[in-house]
């Protein structure tokens, strides 16, 4: 079995470099060693297709439409906005109430959506307050990370581990076994960022205009085509304008009256004012072209960029949505969703240029001039997290009280062991499609479907990492380096390894990866796995020290104008101090013994 494990180790080895590169989606990556595995003929391809069907992958896709459910009617959002505009005139207060607020949310949904939901009131808010909101956002990601590790499906990679446990014989994970010590990190975790981290929360972003923010008004001109002008009677997109120097004409502005939408058919006019987006090498050119004048230089307000048929937003793209790696002229957003681009951050680089050609990636940043009508189209796209307040979603609040008892029917059965958690969860699913909570449609959509497969591509390779022995030998490698101080020492090594694992790749790579390195460890020690698991999955759900390893950093990372060295600089102490009161406090609550 030698060459087999040096195959598998060698393709986790490139697998863990491709995530933390993110040289291709999380997702491709994971297909692609699935793909590689079958066909080196490491596993069956009953084997490598079983993390498709897995209790895992089944569970998390039935918590994902619960949640959409909850979303839907109208359960949670008004209960985030509220609680999210607690940020008035104290910022201690504020953070504290927006981390209390986002971890009881994450308890029971999805620490991604619980983010999400909140972002839009938070920038509002910080906005309103005069507030960096820099100096909110990483305490509402750190907050719901808090929250999603004190309970089985508070975090998808909980529900991952537990199925990776039960595969293997162990007692299943019930769903506040997490609790004790996922308490005594909320509160610890709070307390750090109330008193130490908001010292450190930089105050990058201002309060001021987006059109500021994304300094649109370098790339943008007025001007006015004279008689005389070469592209007078020509269509938009014949013009010379367009064809010669490239420039995007934005909105043309006829005897008074405002053409937000020219299409390339649209013909233009003497004496058309165009609003045109082109970097400076462009406006000189402008210069030169005869028949053609550049309005005196403007500064671009965002009441600039708006009128009665249109507004201007921000607008994030959500961490594994399928806009992930695709371009705004492959998506179509302006045909889709009645939306130009003005501008795109991606990692605090703010693009203006080809930007219909630029390779979107999670936690990007969108400056999108939307018509009002098709807003709440926009809105509605899980895809999109929008970063302004938007009243134009409308709720099934007549179905409420039902989601609610459906989702409190699903935790309660799963809590009292009346069924296992993917068979109440696939039934509440049921129930809220039959009670018209949800539609079939929302419910296909509510599915973060790059998540599935990532999951089925990380689960084939623990199968591969057992089935050769690579987690055997892994497991003695580790036993050989620090097992000799105890099992107490291999509790803080796993969630060392854990910790530095998660901070460059996803967490439920790393969890697939450690998992079955832990199970072969205890019972080559002979004790209890339980320890060395909780290890993993409370590292796994605690990703401070970078924007990368976890979901709801991405998020916040491009919107707060954040940088790697702020994540560096206020996550690395708060993860030993985890690392720490984990190590003392696991074999408090999870005995090495063996029952």
């Amino acid at each position: 079995m030698i060459p087999e494990i040096a195959l598998v180790l060698g393709l986790a080895a490139v697998a863990v470099i491709l995530f933390a590169t993110q040289a291709f989606s999380a997702d491709l990556t994971a297909i692609m060693l699935m793909a590689a595995l079958l066909l080196t003929g490491v596993v069956t391809p009953a084997e490598g297709l079983a993390g498709f069907s897995n209790t895992a992958t089944v569970t998390i896709a039935a918590m994902l439409i619960l949640s959409a459910g909850l979303f839907k009617t109208g359960a949670v959002s008004q209960l985030g906005h509220r609680l999210a505009r607690m940020s008035a005139a104290n910022l201690r207060a504020a953070v504290l109430a927006l981390m209390v607020a986002a971890g009881a949310l994450s308890t029971g949904l999805s620490d991604t959506a619980v983010v999400a939901l909140f972002l839009p009131a938070v920038m509002v808010s910080a906005r309103r307050a005069d507030v960096s909101p820099s100096k909110l956002l990483m305490p509402l990601s750190f907050g719901a990370m808090f929250g999603g590790a004190c309970t089985l499906i508070g975090t998808s990679t909980n529900i991952l581990l537990a199925s990776i446990a039960e595969r293997h014989g162990q007692p299943a994970l019930s769903m506040f076994e997490f609790l004790p010590v996922g308490l005594v990190q909320v509160g610890v975790g709070v307390t750090y960022m109330a008193v130490i981290g908001v010292r450190l929360l930089p105050d990058r972003r201002s309060a001021g205009s987006l059109a500021q923010e994304f300094a649109v008004g370098e790339y943008l001109t007025e001007v006015v085509l004279l008689p005389e002008a070469k592209s007078v009677g020509r269509s938009l997109g014949d013009s010379p304008l367009v064809q010669d120097l490239g420039l995007e004409v934005l909105e043309v502005i006829r005897d008074g009256t405002r053409l937000r939408w020219p299409s390339s058919n649209t013909v233009l006019q003497a004496n058309d004012v165009l609003s045109v987006r082109g970097d400076a090498a462009k406006v000189r050119a402008l210069l030169e072209r005869e028949g053609v004048r550049i309005q005196a230089d403007r500064h671009w307000r965002d009441e600039d960029l708006e009128s009665e048929e249109t507004t201007l937003l921000e607008a994030v793209i959500a961490p594994y949505s399928r806009l992930e790696g695709r371009t705004l002229k492959e998506l179509r957003v302006r045909d889709l969703f009645g939306a130009t681009a003005l501008a795109i951050r991606h990692r605090n680089v703010v693009m203006h240029e080809r930007l219909e050609d630029v390779q979107l990636s999670g936690g990007d940043a969108l400056l999108v001039q939307v018509r009002r009508d098709r807003l709440s189209q926009l809105n509605e796209d899980r895809a999109f997290v929008l970063l302004s307040e938007v009243d134009a979603q409308a709720y099934r609040k007549d179905k409420l009280i039902l989601a609610v008892l459906i989702f409190a029917g699903v935790v309660l059965a799963a809590a009292l062991t009346l069924a296992p958690i993917v068979v109440s969860a696939v039934t509440g699913c049921v129930l809220m499609v039959l009670t018209r909570c949800l539609t079939v449609e929302e419910a296909y959509e509510a599915i973060e479907w790059k998540v599935i497969f990532l999951l089925a591509g990380v689960l084939t390779l623990g199968v591969a990492m057992e089935k050769t022995g690579a987690a055997l030998l892994l497991s003695k490698a580790m036993m050989e380096t620090v097992g000799g101080w105890g099992p107490g020492a291999m509790v803080a090594a796993f969630y060392a390894v854990t910790s530095i694992l998660t901070a460059m790749m996803s967490s439920k790579a790393t969890a697939a990866l450690l998992a079955p390195v832990a199970l072969s460890a205890a019972e080559a020690m002979g004790i209890s796995a339980r320890p060395f698991l909780m290890a993993v999955a409370f590292a796994a759900s605690s990703s401070f020290m970078t924007p990368i390893g976890y979901p709801t950093n991405m998020l916040v990372y491009t919107p707060g104008q954040y940088t790697f060295a702020d994540f560096f600089r206020i996550g690395v102490p708060l993860t030993l101090l985890f690392w720490f009161l984990v190590t003392v406090l696991i074999p408090v609550f999870w005995p090495f013994k063996l029952a």
